[in-house]
């Protein structure tokens, strides 16, 4: 089977299938002049079917004028949104943005939504950024179908990987930062440790559940497990961990490595009526809002997000100019923040 890339749709191939004159179909994909709505709809169904978009990348580098890229997560606002509103989100963001005009981009913030289905074909872009994409992700299909740059911050989901489809991606290695956070908690004495995870298909929750099987099995004890659909939100990992507590009294620590899960894990153990840490230590993953405003507050990790979305702009930068050579760049490790949530005396 022939490996050849198939020849590059243009303005013409869209006009001729939508049945429009070239210039219909430069108004209507970039909202210029005067196209009716049925007319619109079909050119942009003919330039989805053929893959097409206008290649403005090498004429916009050229010029100088900035590019347009989108950073994005598919997270609902359950999960992505907190005290912070837009949390682990925003933190990327202010980096990225930063980052990305030194480069001459403009970096638009989609927010995430409740269904955590963004409506991408509102947003004309050159190249996106998406954090920690899920298998099946409809916002990253989109953006493959488009044939647009994209780099995930966060390994994308291997269901989601089969060859060319998988996108470049700065590696946050959720694995070892789950092995982080069970051992500091075997350290500070826990011996029967649950975990919350969320059940989307995300590589963050796949890598951390099999983080946590190796432990539990490391040191004789039997896996105690609860995936929450990530639209709960912190209700979710409440009544989850009301539930393993009830099923399972002697519970004396959880590792909750989603931060909205966590806190709802803080609010099940008080309810319940133990105390934190000295009956139950809590630890989370990502060192945000959550994590530090929480009472207690909540050991996390330091995932060094300022590094992280500078490697994922310059990523992403090398495959706007058509540089495709890097496919995987590795982030920084993480580093462990000790906070009241684990702090046992022993």
């Amino acid at each position: 089977m022939s490996t050849n890339p198939s020849p590059r749709a243009n303005i013409k191939d869209v006009a001729r299938e939508a049945g429009v004159s070239p210039t219909t179909v430069s108004h209507a994909l970039n909202a210029r002049g005067q196209v009716d709505a049925e007319t619109r709809a079909r050119v942009e169904q003919a330039a989805l079917k053929l893959g097409y978009r206008p290649n403005r990348n090498a004429q916009r580098l050229r010029t100088g004028e900035a590019h347009m890229i989108v950073l994005l997560s598919s997270m609902p606002f359950a999960v992505a949104g907190g005290p912070s509103r837009l949390g682990f989100l925003m933190e990327v963001a202010a980096v990225a943005a930063a980052a990305a005009l030194d480069r001459r981009l403009a970096l638009v913030l989609a927010p995430p939504m409740e269904t955590g289905r963004v409506p991408m074909e509102l947003l004309d872009v050159d190249g996106a950024l998406v954090i920690e994409p899920s298998a099946g992700d409809p916002n990253l299909a989109y953006l493959l179908r488009r044939g647009l740059p994209v780099v995930a911050i966060g390994k994308p989901a291997e269901e989601a990987a089969d060859g060319p489809a998988m996108p470049p991606y700065v590696d946050i290695h959720s694995g070892q930062t789950t092995r982080l956070l069970l051992d500091h908690l075997h350290d500070q004495g826990a011996r029967k440790v649950a975990m919350i995870l969320g059940s989307a298909a995300r590589n963050s929750y796949v890598e951390g559940q099999a983080a946590y099987q190796a432990f539990a099995a490391a040191h004789g004890q039997a896996p105690l497990l609860s995936l929450v659909d990530e639209a709960e939100g912190e209700n979710g990992g409440r009544q989850a961990a009301l539930a393993l507590l009830a099923a399972h009294p002697d519970i004396d620590a959880f590792c909750v490595p989603v931060d909205a899960f966590a806190s709802g894990a803080v609010a099940a153990v008080v309810e319940s009526g133990r105390r934190i840490p000295d009956d139950v230590m809590v630890v989370t993953r990502y060192d945000g809002l959550r994590a530090r405003t929480c009472v207690p507050p909540l050991t996390a990790v330091d995932l060094h997000l300022d590094e992280v979305a500078q490697q994922a702009i310059a990523l992403l930068f090398d495959h706007l100019r058509g540089d495709t050579s890097r496919r995987r760049v590795e982030g920084p490790a993480a580093q462990l923040v000790p906070r009241l949530s684990s702090a046992r005396q022993r």
